[in-house]
């Protein structure tokens, strides 16, 4: 299981010593209150830590480098309690580096009416400061997230929650290291992408190993490592035999056992966090890589089909972002197959020959074994399942040459009207947003691939701040697309990415 640290947020309140020291101390014990709140509220997924009052250019400076310094502190949220110069932050928001939200707020929700004087206007005006404040991170072009709201609401807090699993996505986004076995699927035009461009841009790393270097890894895991996973398997899964011999059966069950724990050590020595396999090469291995790649993806990993890494590494990114999440229903790589195009029960039923993570499944998870055209192999075992019902996002990230553009679809996962008892792999049937003509129309407009990294734990929202903070085109398809808008806004983005290139 891949693990990630435990971030922390800063929490940065500015002011200035104008209305004298009793003033400063309010604003502190205030600003040491909210925190407080904050992490007692069961709401928020990470640790937020009190800093002191920020008064002056040095100290602003010096609380921002040390922010960019420290490992664990994922960003930085701030707020002007009262008037805060912003010359002042010039310098400080010039050389920091992580994410930042500008929490809107004011200690008190209400007007004092029957008390309120000038003492407390000027000590209680974030109204004014923020402002002030939010003046110069425009004008400085720098990205930011605003949150506007009483800051001991849940909705509140709830955001600022939402916001914090963007940042932590931001900050490891550097830290994803894609393993390419083999190439991309000859000819396929949307799995490719300039991976120079990626790890500019994202911080990504995608590396090319030859398949048979990771068989040689797979070869060495022992019988007794084998046998104890297969073990596993059959005790935590219902096993559809389905005619064959069971010992027949159970062989190629180790196959994948022992393909998961080859590729996981081979992973976990080289450092990589996603990986890519593609059924056109796969050397010395004697199935396709499905339960292994199943499972690996259940641990936390990325994965993407025939070579796609730019799939693979939103997957892990999505994964890292819905990490420790409460109910979480889970997050995979998926493929869109083929459509129900009965009017009033429309939708993509949406699947892969065998790599859909297990965390999206709901009811029993099965193995099964059978043969497979691509691949020239043996018969690959795969976990068999449907998925949950909901709402949820699929993205697509796609390089159109000259820059890349993330896709973000609103979509509706619903059951299938029957079963399919032919189809031996995992699926999901969802409806995009705002119907599927419109959705599949305004997908095909904008360039989306086949291919998604999706999610019932995220949102648009989320995904397009990533975005936004990673410097890219985000194109929204929601209950508000309309084809005639969205052929204008991809007009507009191509104009103003162009003139930003330039």
């Amino acid at each position: 299981m891949l693990e990630m640290k435990n971030y922390k947020f800063w929490f940065c309140t500015g002011s200035q010593d104008l209305y004298g020291q009793e003033c400063l101390d309010h604003v502190a014990e205030h600003s040491k209150i909210m925190v407080d709140r904050l992490n007692k509220s069961g709401i928020l997924p990470y640790e937020v830590v009190w800093k002191p009052t920020l008064l002056t250019n040095a100290m602003i400076r010096q609380t921002f480098n040390e922010a960019n310094a420290d490992e664990n502190c994922a960003g930085v949220i701030t707020w002007m309690h009262t008037f805060s110069p912003a010359k002042s932050w010039i310098l400080g928001l010039q050389e920091y580096r992580k994410p930042l939200l500008h929490l809107h707020t004011q200690f008190n929700r209400e007007i004092p009416y029957d008390t309120i004087d000038m003492d407390f206007m000027n000590e209680n005006q974030a109204a004014h400061g923020d402002r002030e404040y939010g003046h110069i991170v425009s004008r400085m072009r720098i990205e930011r997230k605003v949150i506007v709201g009483f800051w001991d609401d849940k909705e509140v807090q709830e955001r600022i929650a939402s916001w914090m699993r963007t940042a932590v996505g931001i900050i490891e986004s550097s830290h994803i290291r894609v393993m390419r076995v083999a190439d991309n699927m000859r000819n396929v035009a949307v799995t490719e992408g300039d991976k120079v461009e990626a790890q500019i841009k994202f911080g990504w790393e995608v590396d090319a190993y030859p398949v048979n270097e990771i068989a040689e890894a797979v070869e060495a895991v022992s019988k007794a490592d084998t046998d104890a996973l297969v073990e596993e398997y059959y005790s935590k899964y219902d096993i559809l035999l389905e005619g064959r011999d069971p010992e027949e059966f159970k062989k190629h069950v180790a196959v994948q056992a022992q393909i998961e724990i080859g590729f996981e050590r081979f992973l976990e020595e080289k450092n990589y966090q996603a990986i890519v396999t593609h059924f056109g090469d796969l050397g010395s291995l004697k199935q396709l890589p499905g339960l292994a790649i199943q499972r690996l993806m259940e641990k936390g990993y990325g994965f993407g089909g025939e070579g796609d890494w730019k799939t693979a590494a939103m997957v892990r990114l999505m994964k890292i972002m819905t990490q420790g999440k409460k109910d979480a229903k889970g997050t995979s790589f998926m493929e869109d197959y083929t459509y129900n195009l009965v009017p009033g029960k429309e939708g993509i039923l949406e699947a892969h020959m065998l790599e859909v993570c297990p965390t999206i499944a709901e009811g029993p998870v099965s193995i099964k074994c059978q043969p497979l055209s691509m691949g020239d192999r043996e018969d690959p075992a795969r976990l068999v399942f449907t998925s949950k019902t909901g709402k949820a996002v699929a993205t697509s990230l796609i390089d159109l040459g000259d820059r890349f553009r993330l896709i973000i679809n609103d979509v509706n996962c619903k059951k299938v009207e029957k079963p399919m008892p032919k189809l031996p792999v995992a699926t999901a049937f969802w409806t995009p947003e705002p119907s599927l003509q419109t959705g599949a129309e305004a997908w095909i407009l904008a360039g989306g691939a086949h291919h998604t990294a999706f999610s019932y734990d995220l949102t648009a929202e989320q995904m397009g701040d990533w975005a936004a903070a990673m410097g890219i085109e985000a194109v929204y398809i929601d209950k508000d697309t309309n084809i005639r808008g969205l052929k204008n806004e991809l007009r507009w983005n191509e104009a103003a990415f162009r003139l930003n290139l330039s």
